[in-house]
């Protein structure tokens, strides 16, 4: 149900945004025939409801239709884009991940002190500053001013054609080629935009962790632990965040969910080619079978890595089973 209602809710707002996928095929200067014709072969001319089964049949099948802005099937051009927003969003997940628990706990550990205080700064700046502003700032320092990293874009230019896409994921492919060259290039590529969403989930992972981790320091087992004479690494890591990582492991999935949908201003600001920033220039485009396409992938995405979230959930805390 909640996949039928992600197409519907997708599917309907795609037909009452003030946009004609008709005109923006032929244009403002044909026919009235020309036009016509053309809305009655994308079937515009049909009810809504049956206009959203033969979407829905079709989507079923893996046809979303063709994209008018690349004259390619919409389900190739999601195969050729989202593979980049993976690499951008698992990454950044993955530093958030490593750094944020450690600043977590380590927060919870020493409440009101100088580490408890540069975590909540530092997750409050996370929550506060635009993401594409801050993004602009480290173009203009890192990039324009430093040069210290490349420019936006997933590589240079010049390193296109040279490795087979296998995964779609360039550092994956390019190391399994053995094209050295190339992922040291795409490497520096990525470290800017993956910065700018780390930044963001770890300031979230670091911000629940340590209020996970105080609820529980506050609890008697680990009191009871203590008064036994056990290590306060022992009571922190082996008692307290064990129990924690139940929790943590739904904030963690929220947050790789939330940066696989969120990217679309870090793939604009950084020219990323990622899933995001193709629905947005097919917005702009009135491109609507491609925006229709590329927003219920990434709606299924966040479906399944809550489901996936879920099972790990009962994986972890036989109780839940």
């Amino acid at each position: 149900m909640t996949f039928v209602g992600l197409m519907a809710v997708t599917f309907v707002i795609g037909r009452v945004l003030p946009t004609d996928p008709a005109m923006a095929i032929v244009g403002n200067r044909a026919s009235e025939e020309v036009y016509q014709a053309m809305r009655l072969q994308l079937g515009l001319d049909k009810p809504i409801l049956v206009q959203f089964w033969i979407f829905f049949t079709s989507a079923l099948q893996g046809d979303f239709g063709q994209s008018i802005m690349t004259s390619r099937p919409v389900v190739d051009d999601i195969k050729r884009f989202f593979p980049a927003t993976l690499e951008l969003a698992t990454l950044s997940t993955l530093i958030g991940i490593l750094l944020g628990v450690p600043f977590g706990v380590l927060a919870a550990v020493h409440k009101g002190k100088l580490i408890d205080h540069f975590v909540r700064v530092f997750g409050l700046i996370g929550y506060s500053v635009p993401i594409f502003w801050l993004g602009m700032v480290s173009l203009l320092v890192f990039y324009a001013w430093l040069d210290l990293l490349p420019g936006p874009g997933r590589y240079d230019f010049y390193f296109e054609g040279i490795v087979e896409p296998v995964t779609g994921v360039v550092l994956i492919d390019s190391a399994m080629a053995g094209e050295w060259d190339m992922f040291k290039n795409a490497l520096g590529h990525i470290v800017l935009p993956a910065s700018m969403l780390a930044f963001y989930s770890l300031a979230y992972i670091s911000r629940m962790t340590r209020s996970f981790m105080l609820d529980q320091l506050n609890q008697e087992y680990v009191l009871t632990a203590r008064v036994k004479g056990l290590p306060e690494r022992t009571v922190v890591w082996n008692h307290a965040f064990r129990n924690v990582l139940v929790q943590l492991i739904t904030v963690i999935g929220l947050s790789y969910a939330n940066l696989l949908e969120g990217s679309v201003l870090t793939e604009t600001v950084f020219a990323w080619p990622g899933i995001g920033l193709y629905i947005t220039n097919s917005l702009f485009n009135a491109d609507m079978n491609a925006v229709i396409g590329g927003t219920v992938v990434i709606g299924v995405c966040f479906v399944a890595i809550n489901m996936i979230s879920d099972i790990l959930y009962r994986l972890v805390d036989p109780r839940a089973r």
